[in-house]
């Protein structure tokens, strides 16, 4: 079972008050009935889903409802018709046709005006309408897909009242309302009550938050690693020029004594040398100074390549 169905089927089973329910549905049937002669169809993947709509329309109208199953021939899974009666008044309530019979772009003010109204609303739309990639599996992603450009529009001024920062696309059929960010996925789980979804969704956000910081933090220490062993080569390697050259005799205590002291330990960050050298010879020495010490060892080393 998908994490889409799981929150869909927890959200399905929270009971709400009447005047948010007519916001639901209004949600619900805007984004998704088919209109016939006779009746309001509403086609559905989701028995659950079914099941709430159902009573939805019992509970605000209590009208006679029949309910139609099939199985295509391209899926195992069953799709679920809801045959609602063809009453105008009920999609004038709903705000889905004007007075006059005609289709409102986007519902009247009533419908949400206060924010359980608004939550309802979002609710009932990622019913019909929305899906959320499995956080396990996948790169946060939650979506609306919308047909018409003045409903989207509505949706994503909905969703941003909320401060969850939903963006919009044009698609061939229809638009895409869409939120990418993983804290915001969450909040808009929080706003339909999805507890449940919430709990697993955070689980897995936090750790695989914690897994990357893990891993940038191990490959930032790789890359320190990497750099440090680089430069420790590059000063093996000035070292060598210079006792193959000059000797060790013609350099002074101090350059000799860093030279010594990196051919020992040719793996140590200069931290590390700086910390072995001031233990062993009693000597405080700090890394800013034996830097300088290996600054002029790279100098000599330059002079001579120069003059060869």
């Amino acid at each position: 079972m998908s994490f889409t169905t799981n929150i869909k089927n927890e959200i399905s089973k929270e009971n709400v008050d009447m005047i948010a329910s007519r916001a639901e549905l209004s949600a619900i049937l805007r984004n998704s009935y088919n209109k016939t002669t006779n009746s309001l169809d509403l086609v559905l993947e989701n028995s659950t889903v079914c099941k709430h709509i159902y009573s939805l329309f019992k509970e605000l109208y209590n009208v006679n409802i029949k309910t139609e199953y099939k199985t295509t021939k391209f899926s195992k899974n069953r799709l679920y018709t809801l045959v609602v009666p063809n009453n105008e008044e009920i999609l004038k309530d709903l705000s889905v046709i004007d007075d006059n019979n005609n289709y409102l772009s986007v519902p009247k003010s009533y419908i949400t005006f206060c924010e359980d109204e608004k939550r309802a609303y979002l609710k009932g739309l990622f019913l019909v309408a929305g899906s959320i990639n499995d956080p396990k599996t996948s790169m946060y992603h939650l979506e609306f897909f919308i047909d018409y450009f003045e409903e989207a529009s509505f949706v994503l001024d909905l969703l941003n009242e909320f401060y969850l920062n939903s963006k919009m696309i044009e698609r061939d059929k229809g638009y895409m309302v869409y939120i990418k960010e993983a804290e915001k996925i969450g909040d808009f789980l929080r706003l339909i009550n999805a507890n449940q979804g919430v709990m697993y969704y955070e689980d897995i956000r936090i750790y695989r938050d914690h897994k990357n910081m893990t891993n940038r933090l191990n490959n930032c220490e790789q890359a320190n690693i990497e750099k440090m062993l680089f430069n420790s080569n590059k000063q093996i390697e000035d070292i060598n020029l210079i006792i193959e050259k000059i000797g060790l005799d013609a350099v002074d205590l101090k350059i000799e004594e860093a030279i010594t002291y990196r051919l020992k330990y040719p793996e140590s960050s200069l931290q590390e040398l700086s910390e072995i050298m001031s233990l062993e010879t009693n000597k405080p020495i700090t890394k800013s100074g034996l830097n300088h010490r290996f600054r002029k060892i790279k100098e000599m080393a330059n002079r001579i390549r120069e003059n060869e």
